[in-house]
């Protein structure tokens, strides 16, 4: 269902469905970017960017970027744009308010002026929470109160999922200074947002190193400190539940979904999806 809705303190909501493309346009507000059905590609500057549906995308305020999609592919987005003002409260109520958030690191996410615009898992709470939201908007609810109550809580959901994907993760690494420790895992990100972009192309640890400006070695012993997995057990997993995915809400035979994800031999994903959910792919997708 498609609708634009801008609420009395200038938070505005956004569903689109539709395969279309759409020339380069400005951030006005810190904004969400939800995918929930296909895929959308997001170029900004020089970074290309596909977003699905177990992922999310954050654009800070003022920046540029252009979208597109695949001529005829259904693609159902969602996006929340936060007012400044109602950023700005929140920040301080993150800050200075329950001492239960600031112990999840909101001192230390407050004093940032800027998130990382990277690609985050959506997962958990936060998908919960704006899967209730759009199913209520669909429903055509009008309550502002209680529309402004779950952005707060989307609001929530990613201050935690970006302390987990940065500051917890930037913990885990043998660095002495935090603000290096911050640079890292912001290239690290680079690193991670190219596996998700092209997971199903044949990716290298030289490309993989070069979009994260970091030499090889020094990515492979940092990915895996920071997120306990190496670049290619990240790329093995990320794949297998892109094939979920396919393999859930598509009717492409398995050997078709096998080249879809980027694996090369139908036996080698068989035998990979087996160990790691304990079924084959077959029978998941007779019982999803």
């Amino acid at each position: 269902m498609d609708y634009s809705k801008v609420l009395r303190n200038n938070n505005k909501i956004v569903s689109r469905t539709g395969g279309q493309g759409l020339g380069v346009q400005h951030n006005s507000d810190l904004s969400l970017r939800f995918v929930l059905s296909g895929n959308e590609r997001y170029d900004i500057g020089r970074r290309h960017l596909s977003i699905y549906p177990d992922s999310f995308l954050i654009l800070n305020r003022g920046t540029k970027y252009s979208t597109e999609t695949d001529a005829g592919d259904p693609v159902q987005s969602f996006v929340i744009n936060f007012d400044q003002q109602f950023l700005q409260d929140f920040k301080e109520c993150w800050t200075f308010g329950d001492e239960k958030l600031l112990d999840k690191g909101g001192d230390a996410i407050s004093v940032q002026p800027e998130f990382s615009e990277t690609i985050y898992p959506f997962a958990g709470d936060i998908r919960y929470n704006v899967f209730h939201l759009k199913q209520h908007l669909d429903e055509g609810m009008q309550d502002e109160m209680l529309i402004n109550e779950y952005l707060h809580h989307t609001l929530i959901n990613y201050f935690n999922i970006y302390n987990d994907e940065v500051y917890k993760k930037a913990e885990k690494l043998d660095f002495l200074n935090q603000g290096t420790k911050i640079e890292i895992i912001r290239r690290l990100n680079l690193a991670k947002e190219y596996m998700y972009s092209n997971y199903n192309q044949n990716i290298n640890l030289e490309d993989l190193a070069e979009h994260a400006c970091l030499s090889v070695n020094h990515l492979l012993r940092t990915f895996k400190q920071a997120f306990g997995l190496t670049p290619h057990q990240f790329l093995i997993q990320l794949r297998l539940k892109r094939s979920l995915m396919l393999l859930k809400d598509t009717r492409y035979p398995v050997n078709e979904v096998v080249s879809m994800v980027g694996f090369e031999c139908p036996s080698s994903f068989i035998r990979l999806f087996r160990t790691h959910y304990n079924i084959t792919p077959l029978k998941y997708r007779q019982s999803a």
